[in-house]
């Protein structure tokens, strides 16, 4: 994309201000993203919403730009400084929405730019994660009073157990004997592990644990802290709809919490940090514990469990597919990642008896 195209982009916004520079940041798998550097700040971001991956972007966006003027009208007390840190603010669009459609059909939105912040890929201090647990059980709080049933559904059935193994059977069906063979281990696992890892969803089809505001991608990488590790905001709500919260808190506690990358092929390496998953869960639980149910704080651990499981099922899914969803550098990459997710459920097991 031309520079002169970027520039029109971003002059189909409300945001007053004159361009000077761009930069695009590579962080994120999905979509595009521009920093807009400006004669004057702040500068902003500019965003292609991928709508091959997300096929209802108005939607998309309408969920996370109500979101976050429900956390606005909630920290209405701090100074504008101070909020346009602590939650994301979009910039309207000349048309009145808060995106612009381009003659291809790309969605373009426009936020306010954090300056000064940090993200981190990995953790690697309990700081980092104990401020880690107290941003997205901020985030969850705030929410928590925000009618989740006027969300769209952005990607359908994502974290949804019985789904997963919808799929998982169909691709065993149709395996080969080869692949099928070399999984044989991990698929008894799967069949072991099948009525406890629904337990969480027949909760929440019950009724017996709430359906919320949820993030949905709460990895470390999104999250903003200031340079002294403080937590600042949460950030990428692109999937932000109805949930139960230990989506929220398992996944984030999947990625902070294994001693190893998530494709490592020793295994011996791969570890359930405990203290890491400690000072995360208190952190959590410091800003979110008021507004759960006791039943919600009991089931935290069976949620880090469950959420780790289901990745692997998805890449032991994609494996029996013969690759067909996640990128793989080498046959049995799906696999390895899957060997490593089972062997993070097991050294938690065994660590914290869940």
């Amino acid at each position: 994309m031309t520079q002169e195209q970027l520039v029109y982009k971003f002059s189909q916004f409300k945001h007053a201000s004159e361009y000077v520079s761009h930069k695009e940041l590579a962080s994120g798998h999905i979509n595009d993203t521009f920093l807009i550097e400006t004669k004057e700040e702040p500068f902003y971001i500019l965003q292609r919403i991928n709508h091959d991956v997300f096929k209802d972007v108005p939607g998309l966006i309408s969920n996370k730009v109500s979101v976050s003027k429900h956390i606005q009208n909630k920290l209405s007390h701090l100074s504008d400084a101070a909020l346009k840190k602590s939650v994301l603010t979009f910039v309207q669009a000349n048309n009145e929405e808060y995106y612009y459609e381009d003659e291809a059909g790309n969605f373009w939105n426009v936020m306010v730019y954090i300056k000064d912040s940090v993200t981190y890929d990995i953790v690697t201090d309990e700081q980092v994660a104990y401020e880690g647990g107290k941003l997205a059980g901020d985030f969850l709080n705030l929410t928590s009073d925000f009618d989740a049933s006027v969300l769209t559904e952005v990607i359908p059935k994502f974290h949804d157990m019985s789904f997963r193994f919808w799929q998982f059977e169909e691709a065993l069906k149709n395996a080969s004997n080869v692949r099928k063979e070399n999984a044989k281990l991990y698929l008894d696992k799967v069949e072991g592990l099948k009525e406890e890892m629904h337990i969480l969803q027949n909760l929440k089809e019950s009724g017996a644990i709430p359906v919320r505001v949820t993030h949905n991608d709460t990895k470390i990488s999104n999250a903003l802290f200031d340079t002294n590790n403080k937590g600042l905001c949460v950030i990428d709500t692109d999937t932000v709809m109805p949930g139960i919260i230990h989506y929220d808190f398992g996944d984030a506690i999947r990625t902070i919490c294994n001693t190893a990358a998530e494709d490592e092929t020793n295994l011996d390496l791969v570890n359930f940090n405990v203290e890491y998953y400690k000072a995360y869960k208190k952190g959590f639980l410091e800003k979110v514990a008021s507004a759960l149910t006791p039943l919600e704080v009991d089931t935290l651990p069976l949620a880090a469990k469950t959420m780790i499981f289901i990745m692997a099922l998805r890449f032991l899914t994609d494996y029996l597919n013969n690759d067909i969803y996640y990128k793989t550098k080498y046959p049995e990459h799906n696999l390895d990642r899957a060997k490593n997710q089972f062997k993070l459920i097991d050294s938690m097991t065994s660590q914290m008896k869940v």
